[in-house]
């Protein structure tokens, strides 16, 4: 293997790893009595006062924009990066913090379906297969098979299923403005709309008025930069080495991490039949992702964007 691609996949394997260390920090903090969109709300905006101060000071480029695009990133930040940061903490507070990972996972089978609908992606039965194994992997993980293990988490399942619309959506609009940025312009655009949108739903900065003790605070920051900064600039970094399909790949070790802190951190177990269902939308991610990148591979793909 190339020293590139070494990079690549273990700088998306230590993101992975981080996000989902946030996830169960996440959840401690939720079990101590905080709330989670005082949590979300804090995130995002110390967030975006990180990125924009450190670009401010090292690289300024990077925070000029187009008046034209304003919109777009107001929709990708205050609207749908807000909805999928906020339905994801509180899907994180109602469930096992690894079930509320892999409903957002279902995100890449709705881009597919998206694709497949409105632009005329290629069908095949890898494909079709792998999407009928998310759902049904899905369905295992939250409990679907037991009537009364579904009715008590009902809320939370109803808000990963948000987080993974809202992280499809996110996908799709960031893509489209990252034709024209670089991706840490649309991020910090992205966490700015998003603290600004959380903050006028909420009152501003009332994370200063709670009662939080010194690991309070310190969880929150390790939430900020180990699980939100950081991660997000290794990520980067690994599509810089290896395809976005394997970064997309290497990263399902998240769920698979976040069960495993959980269980030992938090004392969340999975049934039988919940791991069955985890394993299978593992599976089907990376299918679909595989048979995607073998789309980008076919002639008719490299005919196209020689032409």
């Amino acid at each position: 293997m190339k020293t590139g691609s070494w990079k690549g996949y273990l700088s998306v394997t230590a993101a992975a790893l981080m996000w989902a260390s946030c996830g169960t920090a996440g959840k401690a903090l939720f079990n101590a009595g905080i709330s989670p969109f005082i949590l979300v709300q804090t995130r995002v905006t110390l967030a975006a006062l990180f990125l924009i101060i450190f670009f401010s000071l090292y690289r300024p480029a990077l925070l000029k924009i187009r008046h034209r695009d304003i919109g777009y990133l107001i929709l990708f930040g205050g609207v749908f990066m807000a909805i999928m940061q906020l339905s994801y903490f509180m899907a994180i507070s109602r469930i096992q913090v690894a079930a509320a990972i892999l409903l957002q996972y279902l995100a890449p089978g709705l881009v597919a379906c998206f694709s497949f609908l409105f632009w005329k992606e290629r069908i095949t039965p890898f494909k079709t297969a792998a999407l009928l194994m998310s759902l049904i992997g899905c369905y295992l993980v939250v409990g679907g098979y037991d009537i009364a293990l579904l009715r008590l988490n009902h809320v939370g399942i109803i808000w990963g299923l948000i987080s993974a619309l809202a992280f499809a959506s996110t996908t799709l609009l960031g893509e489209r403005v990252m034709h024209r940025y670089n991706p840490w312009t649309v991020l910090t655009y992205g966490f700015l709309f998003s603290s600004l949108a959380l903050n006028l739903i909420h009152r501003p900065a009332s994370v200063l008025t709670q009662s939080f003790t010194l690991i309070h605070w310190a969880t929150i920051l390790y939430i900020v930069i180990i699980g939100t900064l950081i991660p997000f600039g290794l990520y980067l970094t690994g599509v810089n080495y290896i395809r976005s399909t394997r970064t997309i790949i290497t990263a399902t070790l998240e769920p698979i991490t976040a069960a495993f802190l959980s269980f030992f951190l938090l004392g969340e177990a999975f049934e039988p039949l919940q791991i069955i269902g985890g394993i299978t939308v593992l599976v089907a991610i990376m299918l679909l992702q595989r048979e995607r990148e073998l789309d980008e591979l076919s002639p008719e793909t490299i005919r196209g964007q020689t032409s």
